[in-house]
């Protein structure tokens, strides 16, 4: 039986055309075959933690693509094999420290290594995301992280929700408002951190291109499940439609 390659993202409802395009930089725990084995070292525990990917982003994702009738990109490796919300000069590019957790598998791996596990996974994410923004000219892009509620010997982050936004304003200033007058939501203006670092995800495709975009970090126990997934997805969707209405209208 011939093995099929590697894929190194996920596609949801290309077929779709659509002013939005959803991502999901941290979607998945998943170490390819040819990173160790298949293996970082660690145990699942620590596998199936913050440090691994973003839990429950993946879920929001998909369900917020369907809500909107948008396509959405989400990447198909660990943030830990390597990390696409980055700049390739980044030195957090490749991890081998996270949290107080070294990374077995990372801790001797040179620069040919990260070069190979570049253009293996993160290029060809990239590349995918540029060639779907470009397939609509007024592109949105959402961005979908989520936060753990409390690292290690830090205190608690109250936030139900983040919005992180940099440089470009225009959907982030509506969209807070709006979520703000919800009523029952803890929101985080570039809480539970600012977010932008020069060349990640955002920067790249749309702080560069120019395309209105925000990044939406939800807590992770809030998102654990299926249910409360597309609980968020459903509640968003028509928040981030209105958010989008009133942004045109204020650029008329």
């Amino acid at each position: 039986m011939i093995k099929k390659p590697f894929e190194p993202f996920l596609l949801h409802g290309t077929a779709r055309r659509s002013q939005w395009l959803i991502t999901c930089d941290h979607a998945t725990n998943i170490v390819p075959p040819c990173v160790g084995g298949g293996s970082l070292g660690l145990p699942e525990a620590d596998m199936q933690r913050h440090i691994a990917y973003d839990i429950g982003a993946a879920g929001v994702t998909r369900a917020l693509a369907d809500a909107l009738s948008a396509p959405a990109i989400l990447s198909n490796f660990s943030r830990m094999v390597i990390d696409p919300n980055r700049g390739l000069d980044d030195p957090t590019l490749l991890m081998k420290l996270y949290d107080g957790t070294v990374i077995p598998t990372n801790r001797t791996a040179n620069e040919v290594e990260k070069t190979r596990r570049v253009d293996a996974f993160y290029t060809p994410y990239h590349n995918a995301l540029t060639e779907l923004a470009a397939q609509q000219d007024d592109t949105v892009i959402i961005a979908i992280h989520s936060f753990t509620p409390q690292l290690n010997g830090r205190a608690p982050r109250p936030w139900h929700i983040g919005i992180l936004h940099q440089f470009d304003d225009r959907l982030s200033n509506p969209l807070l408002s709006l979520l703000r007058s919800e009523g029952d939501l803890c929101v985080g203006d570039n809480e539970p951190y600012a977010g932008h670092l020069p060349g990640d995800a955002v920067d790249r495709h749309a702080l560069q291109t120019g395309r209105a975009n925000v990044l939406i970090e939800l807590r992770s126990d809030l998102i654990e499940t299926p249910y409360q997934q597309i609980t968020w997805a459903k509640r968003l969707a028509p928040i981030l439609t209105l958010a989008l209405i009133q942004m045109e209208a204020q650029d008329a």
